[in-house]
């Protein structure tokens, strides 16, 4: 089936560029791989370094809360148009094994996942040495972040809680991303539009599977946790969240940031900046 591979950029060339590496070294190659650059002029000449065939398609963000959830639909969209069948997800921070487009595949093939909503595992990174990462010698062994599944071989696994979904590595056939109809667009900033996404596809009875082998690996960059940089963002979301499914996401943030006294909560849980 003809995949695409969609990215969404902003200010990660580097890691842009070892994501790139890695699909060259895949022993299954996407028809199509579309970059959704969000205000980043850079990612043209990172392409062409590569040498990589991509399409870059140019999103303005007019505030400086990146539009996620709109860019990923906008380069979806541009893949189906030019008739992709699957569609990858890979955030610019995973480098895909090898294996990973081909495990999308197949599963994709598989008649009992082929309209479910396919994960793979992913493996964080430790901080790169002087020279960066070797892609050859990363992708070469998986240790998979340990609060997802991480089927054995080649096996897929079904799952009931998407509560566990992530866009950071996931595939979807087109007439599945349909039905859903993308990410919600509410969402802006940080945080909230993957379980969003989760939530839509549970309440459509569409099925989730994790898949073997489809290993990603994440590149480090620093983070804090909670990420008090984007609290801003994690309340507004967490409220579109609410409203739109009665229950709060995000949970462990929100109390880690109540007992730091950065926010306050009423009687229905409604996060406040102090």
């Amino acid at each position: 089936m003809k995949t695409a591979v969609v990215t969404v950029v902003r200010g990660r060339a580097t890691h842009l560029r070892r994501q790139l590496e890695g699909l060259a070294r895949s022993h299954d190659q996407p028809a199509d791989h579309v970059v959704v650059a969000i205000d980043d002029h850079t990612v043209a000449a990172t392409v062409r370094a590569s040498g990589r065939a991509c399409r870059i398609v140019d999103l303005p963000c007019p505030t400086a809360r990146i539009q996620v959830a709109s860019a990923r639909n906008l380069g979806a969209q541009t893949a189906i148009d030019s008739g992709a069948e699957l569609l990858v997800f890979l955030d610019v921070d995973c480098i895909p094994a090898p294996d990973l487009i081909g495990r999308y595949q197949c599963a994709a093939g598989v008649p009992d996942h082929a309209n479910s909503l396919l994960c793979g595992p992913v493996t964080y990174l430790p901080p790169p040495g002087p020279t960066g990462y070797d892609v050859a010698t990363i992708t070469a062994s998986a240790d998979p972040h340990a609060g997802r599944p991480r089927p054995s071989g080649d096996e897929i696994v079904g799952t009931s809680d998407y509560q566990l979904f992530w866009s950071l590595s996931f595939a979807v056939r087109t007439p599945t991303w349909t039905r859903i109809g993308g990410f919600c667009t509410e969402y802006s900033g940080y945080g909230g539009e993957d379980t969003d996404f989760g939530q839509v596809a549970k309440s459509m009875s569409i099925a989730m599977c994790w898949v073997g082998n489809a290993h990603a690996f994440h590149q480090f960059h620093p983070v804090s946790d909670p990420p008090v940089e984007h609290l801003s963002d994690i309340l507004v979301n967490a409220n579109v969240f609410h409203r739109r499914w009665g229950w709060w996401p995000m949970r462990g943030w929100l109390e880690q940031f109540q007992a730091a006294g950065l926010i306050s909560r009423d009687a229905d849980g409604r996060p406040r900046l102090l």
